[in-house]
């Protein structure tokens, strides 16, 4: 055990100094004005000039800390800016000499300090310079977008502080644009996108900013009418327009109810830029209101630090990527004197990982309640969604365990809130958790904790679990709005708060204060699991205990270290296209992790329970080391050791016939008398392995139940409903007639469907529920459509009205909205017949296909299942084979070369040609088509299986000493029943065994000359139990001193052993003798030997059998 080293905040002492260089003729009349906040003034000004042997002389030095009341902090970068903008100082391009004297840069300092603005004149005007990687943003866009032309979109993936809003204001510039729309999720981030085009592009272009946002509306910015009467001077200006996405979906134009906007809807758009792209997209109603937008180009921002859109939506060359390594290393390789300013990510804190294992904590409490034999059974110590599951009555299932954890997270030394220390380090930290309801019985316990019961804990879940399709994007804004409120009440309140989520305030929100993040979900995600671990990342300076402090590290505790590391490997290789989606070596996949690790170093477990930070090759082999433990800790009898079982479905006849001979290591409850591999070439499957029903059998079986007289006649009744509704308001007309279509046609489909395949109740409910969500999701479209249009229509009559100058017009205005009111009642009409047509024709296919889609997955499903079983059947024999032959080099590959054919045969049930088959995969001659083929094979997981082998052969080793009392298991512990006749007895019954043999022979093993048989051996247990008894016994250690020479006279004069075949043989005999090799070369073929002492013994032969073999020795 050894305490986490976790130091979440460092102090510091934000201070701007003046020096000059007297010798230095080139800085006559400057001034360096500079900034450090963990040096000393005179530290750093050393580290600045030792290299070129410059005399310096400080000129003055102040606290970087506003004298104004407020006591905020700030950086040289803001008092440069005054400098150059407010007092027009002169500067030496990119660095940080300004024309100034001492005296009145330090009078300027005292001004700045105070906001004393009061005799500074002009407008600001700072010229700008972008980072290279601004500029490697800049030109891999515009190179994209005059490639690709009018409607080519890009993402920028860049985290926050990168600068997005001022690079996007120099690609407008490159590309000579004129009208820019910004628009975002959250209208907070308003006043960045105009600060930046106040500072760096007004004065110097002739772009206007245009919006009516309310987070604008106390800054200088234009209204559209405003915009409108600047250009009237004939002059060409460009605008910047920024509107919220809530704005734009509110407007008419954009299908909302507001007469507002109708320009944004009217203009041609060079660019439109999304901001916080990752958030509010993918609705129906956002991507109604883009698609009103008419635009050239189109460029997406997101603040999140892994490509949540990427995945389809956006090539390779569509993307500029700035991530968390990019960005610590810019960090790291910042040079103030080449740059001219202090590092812009020296306030970005890094991230550390800490992954635990829940098993290792949990281990005595979880034992029991796993089976360990059956390979599909979830392990709650290895399934975190599993572990904080929760009953009926709002407690935990395993409750005690959940007791434990945090009993273990507070008290065990390793763990992060061990001690008041790193309390104080994680004072306040986010919990993630996968339900509601596992949320709210955790807040209980942790309030009832001796030490958690100290902390303020918020709880920022709803009533339900919050899945995408629960909540629309509005509610879900509402939500995150009302959770961030609750957490920043909590911390201004309390010294120490924990917030637990299911997946709330992961996007979106910044909170400070937070240090840390704990994963109690089991989220396979990759971006979504990222997202959530960069909560913590975010700057933060505050006062402690009467000292400024700074974040400098945020940490994650996670507690599946399988996951943590597979999705750390995806991290460090998903966002890069030579190794994404498992492209590259492993030499590159492992290259990058090494990077990743620099700047995002991950502590775990070693074999010792020791925390240790871990190496690129421990990220990538610890997920397997940890399948293997499960492996071997099932004896073999594990899931983990196969893969590509889908392969089964498109493999030959002879496949099914080879896992048919393996014998399910366990009997099925009511086990069909056909194996259910057998229907594997039955299952509709394609070549990617994934159920695809065939569109002929969908179209012929819709046409089997529904081609008759009465269905077609339903489905006309249904039209004729369309002109009978009223349909003054689109809305419940469209509600109507989806109501009563699926109360007709709809219930008619799924009944006939259910007939025919015999659904249960809750099946065919359940795909009621469906048809009648695609019927009203269809007509609530259309009436969404056609209410757009009439909403159009007023506002246009509306403005008609409001202009008209007689009766005439009125007249004329009056006509022309009846007429496009008429013609929008028919279009809707019209339309509505339409969708009821094509439901009534699509609605059969579309049921069709999901009851038989489901019930191929289920027959896929149990098909895998099965044939997992049969492979476990094969692989419940491995430790067997490792005990009889296995030595370090034993692997996959040559697995089939150390045992004899006939004995691979007996023990497993398939040839060892059969195992290579599967194994290996090979040609093969197609019975249908006598076609030539190649089945795949590659069944089993090498790696896991490789590694399982040798951490078997280490569990041998370190149990070969059956003397050591201290070992309380053996290893045939770890070697399940098997198909043949080895069924092991337990050490316990063993020791029984012998107990009986002493209790009824007193003295037995105090005789030097007393003999021992087995003379039908399965592990050898029972002669090792013997041999102890001699060895141990007091007059056996009179009679022999030596331990060497009385164990040699055990097993060279008492005891014997026969066993019945040759891999128990071997089994035993190298049980037996696993403490001594040499030993067993001189005894092995004259006191232990292979025959099947139950055939004598029926012919009653043994006993000549046994004078035989062992002659006088009997």
């Amino acid at each position: 055990m050894n305490a986490p080293t976790i130091k979440s905040f460092k102090k510091i002492i934000p201070m701007i100094y003046a020096y000059t260089t007297p010798n230095d003729i080139s800085h006559r009349g400057w001034t360096k004005i500079g900034y450090t906040d963990r040096q000393t003034v005179e530290d750093r000004i050393k580290q600045q000039t030792h290299t070129a042997d410059v005399k310096a002389e400080i000129l003055w030095k102040g606290n970087a800390r506003y004298q104004d009341g407020s006591d905020e902090t700030f950086t040289d970068h803001d008092f440069h800016d005054y400098l150059t903008n407010k007092r027009h100082v002169e500067r030496k391009p990119k660095t940080e000499w300004f024309h100034i004297d001492g005296d009145t840069s330090h009078q300027y300092f005292y001004k700045f300090t105070e906001r004393d603005f009061s005799n500074v004149q002009g407008n600001d005007v700072i010229q700008y310079e972008l980072r290279k990687e601004q500029q490697q943003a800049v030109d891999q866009t515009v190179s994209y977008f005059l490639k690709h032309g009018k409607g080519s979109e890009f993402l920028w993936n860049a985290k926050p502080r990168f600068g997005k809003t001022l690079t996007t204001y120099d690609l407008v510039r490159q590309m000579n644009m004129k009208n820019v729309l910004v628009v975002t999720n959250r209208p907070s981030i308003a006043n960045s996108w105009f600060d930046d085009f106040d500072k760096f592009i007004a004065w110097q272009t002739n772009f206007k900013f245009v919006s009516e946002t309310d987070a604008l509306k106390n800054r200088p910015v234009l209204s559209r009418d405003e915009f409108i009467n600047t250009i009237s001077d004939g002059k060409e200006y460009g605008q910047i327009a920024f509107e919220s996405l809530q704005g734009l979906k509110g407007s008419v134009y954009f299908g909302g109810n507001y007469d507002k906007l109708k320009w944004i809807s009217e203009l041609n758009w060079d660019l439109l830029v999304i901001d916080e792209a990752h958030e509010g997209v993918d609705t129906y109603k956002t991507d109604k209101a883009f698609d009103k937008i008419k635009r050239k180009y189109t460029l997406h921002l997101t603040g999140t630090p892994f490509k949540a859109l990427a995945k389809g939506k956006f090539a390779s060359d569509q993307i500029y990527n700035w991530s968390y390594a990019d960005e610590q290393q810019a960090k790291l390789d910042w040079d103030e004197n080449q740059e001219g300013s202090s590092n812009p990510y020296g306030v970005m804190p890094q991230l550390n990982m800490y992954t635990y294992q829940v098993s290792a904590m949990m281990a005595d409490e979880l034992k029991e309640k796993v089976k360990l034999d059956d390979g599909d059974q979830v392990d709650p110590a290895f399934d975190l969604n599993e572990f904080f599951r929760t009953k009926e009555n709002g407690k935990f299932v395993y409750d005690e365990a959940v007791d434990r954890f945090l009993d273990a997270l507070t008290k065990q030394e390793k763990y992060p809130f061990s001690t008041p220390e790193l309390r104080q380090e994680l004072a306040h930290t986010f919990w993630l958790l996968n339900r509601v309801d596992s949320a709210k019985a955790l807040a209980k316990k942790l309030k009832a904790h001796d030490v958690f019961g100290e902390y303020e804990i918020v709880l920022a879940a709803g009533d339900g679990k919050l899945d995408d399709d629960q909540l629309n994007e509005d509610q879900l804004e509402q939500a995150n709005e009302k959770s961030f409120d609750k957490v920043q009440r909590a911390i201004a309140t309390h010294d120490r708060t924990i917030t637990l989520s299911v997946g709330q305030l992961t996007t979106g929100v910044t909170i400070k204060p937070w240090s840390g993040v704990l994963m109690l979900s089991s989220m396979k995600s990759p971006s979504e699991y990222m997202q959530a671990a960069f909560r913590a990342q975010n700057p933060y300076t505050f006062d402690r205990d009467g000292e400024l402090v700074q974040k400098q590290n945020a940490y994650v505790f996670d507690f599946d270290p399988t996951r943590t590391l597979t999705i750390f490997d995806e991290f460090a290789n998903n966002l890069l296209e030579k190794t994404a989606s498992g492209r590259g070596t492993a030499e590159e996949h492992e290259a990058n992790i090494r990077q990743l690790l620099n700047f995002f170093p991950v502590i775990g477990e070693d074999e010792d329970g020791k925390m240790v930070e871990l190496d690129a090759k421990q990220v990538m082999s610890i997920p397997r080391h940890l399948k293997s433990q499960e492996v071997v800790k099932r004896g073999f009898m594990s899931n983990f050791l196969f893969t590509n079982i889908s392969r089964i479905f498109s493999a030959p006849n002879e496949v099914r016939e080879i896992l048919d001979g393996l014998v399910t290591a366990k009997k099925e409850k009511s086990k069909k008398s056909q194996s259910s591999i057998e229907g594997a070439e039955d299952v509709a499957v394609n070549d990617q392995g994934e159920v695809e029903i065939p569109k002929e059998r969908v179209i012929g079986k819709s046409k089997d139940l529904f081609g008759d007289k009465v269905y077609s006649e339903m489905g006309q009744q249904a039209i004729d409903v369309v002109t009978s509704t009223d349909q003054t308001d689109f809305k419940s007309a469209a509600k109507e007639i989806a109501k009563q279509l699926n109360d007709s046609v709809g219930k008619e489909v799924v009944n006939r469907v259910s007939d025919d395949y015999g659904l249960s109740k809750s099946e065919a409910k359940r795909y009621q529920k469906q048809v009648e969500k695609d019927t009203e999701q269809a007509f609530h479209q259309l009436a969404d459509e056609l209410n757009d249009k009439k909403k159009l229509a007023e506002v246009d009559y509306k403005q008609k009205q409001e202009a008209a100058r007689s009766e005439n017009e009125l007249h004329e205005a009056d006509q022309e909205y009846e007429a496009m009111s008429e013609a929008i009642l028919q279009e809707f009409t019209e339309k509505a017949r339409q969708q009821v047509q094509k439901t009534v024709a699509d609605t059969p296919a579309n049921v069709i296909e999901r009851v038989e889609k489901h019930q191929e997955e289920q027959k896929m499903k149990n098909v895998e299942e099965d044939a997992r079983a049969h492979l476990r059947g094969f692989s419940r024999t491995i430790p067997s084979f490792i005990m009889a032959y296995g030595d370090e080099n034993l692997t996959l590959q040559n697995f089939d070369d150390y045992t004899e054919d006939d004995v691979f045969k007996e023990v497993t049930g398939i040839s060892e040609d059969q195992f290579r088959f599967l194994r290996d995969g090979g040609d093969y001659v197609d019975e249908a088509s006598g076609e030539k083929k190649h089945f795949d094979g590659h069944l089993f997981d090498e790696v896991v299986f490789n590694d399982s082998i040798q951490q078997f052969l280490e569990l041998k080793e370190k149990l070969s000493d059956y003397f050591n009392e201290d070992n309380y298991e053996d290893i045939f512990d770890y070697i399940p029943p098997q198909k043949t006749n080895q069924i092991y007895t337990p050490k316990a019954v063993v020791k029984h065994m012998v107990d009986d043999l002493e209790a009824n022979n007193p003295g037995i093993f105090a005789d030097p000359n007393k003999t021992f048989a087995d003379l039908y051996m399965k592990s050898g247990l029972y002669i090792t139990e013997i041999v102890k008894r001699l060895f141990q016994n007091e007059k056996m250690k009179e009679l022999f001193p030596d331990d060497q020479e009385r164990i040699e006279h055990i097993m060279k004069h008492q005891v014997y052993g026969l066993a019945p075949t040759r891999i128990i043989y071997l089994i035993a005999t190298n049980y037996i003798f696993g403490f001594d090799e040499g030993l067993k070369n001189s005894v092995l073929g004259k006191h232990f030997k292979q025959i099947d002492a139950a055939e004598y013994a029926k012919n009653g032969t043994l006993e000549e059998v046994i004078q035989k073999e062992f002659g006088g020795e009997k």
